[in-house]
């Protein structure tokens, strides 16, 4: 009965040893463990020999001047960081003052680039304490509102499964080109453009405005077009910066290199963007504080 009373809950082994080892695993030096826990390097090396007694297999090959992980030591080392990350998680959210504020934002890849990363810049100038995760996915009907506090969403609202939605902005859709690919061509009738090489962005999303989309938006039935195939924007972006074609850009979206000269209106050619951006947030009720104010910075500085 009485060592009933003493077992230790969870099957666990030592905590001491357990700290040591995965002290000494991120490090893979006993030495370095030993400074961090503020104890000697013999004092690691014998709770780690405890350790691998109260486990039943080696954790550590000892090389010479060198360690390595077993294949269990690895599993056990993988274990531990995810625990204590887990546990450190939750002891910061228990005390206001010491929880780490952070928002994240799901977005396009585009949208991160040429939209949104100039403007957090000038976010955090102003909020250093909030701390700001990006997920990225370029497939604009991913189901993953759940996984984020905000969303920039590019569609038609209202979204049944993105919450509240709030407008950013409308856009138009342009033909665009380096300084370079222009020099020498003149492209001034639809006839003209499309002869040229035209840069394609397919696969990804079927509400994307293609070439012949824009084509009949401002009046025009081409036959055969020279297009070349990209299954990402900023990679359809880049080859055209790079001279390669002629992309279809969203003016507000890429307007930093419009600005800069990167990439130049082809023609007078067109068109209303057939859907605008939006700024989603399943409850901004139940939101954080710093999602609300991310959420409202962003709506204060769409230009």
């Amino acid at each position: 009965m009485a060592h009933d009373m003493v077992r230790r809950p969870y099957n666990f082994p030592s905590l001491n040893g357990l700290a040591a080892f995965e002290a000494a695993g991120r490090h893979m030096s006993f030495t370095e463990a030993a400074s961090e826990l503020n104890v000697t390097p013999g004092a690691i090396s014998k709770q780690i020999k405890q350790l691998e007694s109260e486990v039943g297999v080696r954790l550590f090959v000892r090389l010479h001047r060198a360690l390595d992980l077993t294949a269990e030591g690895a599993a056990l080392l993988a274990s531990l960081r995810e625990s204590f990350q887990h546990i450190s998680e939750t002891l910061q959210g228990l005390d206001p003052a010491r929880r780490v504020k952070t928002v994240s934002i799901g977005t396009t890849s585009a949208f991160a680039q040429f939209w949104l990363m100039p403007r957090l810049a000038r976010f955090w100038k102003e909020h250093q304490d909030i701390v700001v995760d990006h997920v990225i996915s370029d497939r604009g009907h991913d189901r993953w509102s759940t996984r984020v506090d905000l969303r920039a969403r590019y569609g038609t609202a209202p979204f049944p499964d993105e919450g509240e939605a709030h407008k950013l902005f409308d856009d138009r859709i342009v033909a665009l080109a380096s300084p370079a690919f222009l020099a020498g061509r003149k492209i001034t009738e639809l006839a003209e453009l499309a002869a040229q090489p035209l840069l394609s962005v397919e696969g990804v999303d079927w509400t994307w405005t293609t070439w012949a989309d824009f084509f009949r938006a401002n009046g025009a039935k081409p036959g055969r077009l020279n297009i070349r195939r990209f299954n990402s924007f900023v990679i359809a972006v880049q080859a055209a910066r790079d001279g390669q074609g002629i992309v279809l850009g969203w003016e507000r979206l890429v307007a930093p290199l419009i600005k800069d000269g990167s990439l130049v209106q082809v023609g007078p050619f067109g068109m209303p963007a057939p859907d605008s951006y939006y700024l989603c947030c399943h409850s901004l009720e139940r939101a954080s504080p710093e999602t609300r104010i991310l959420h409202d910075w962003l709506l204060r500085n769409i230009d």
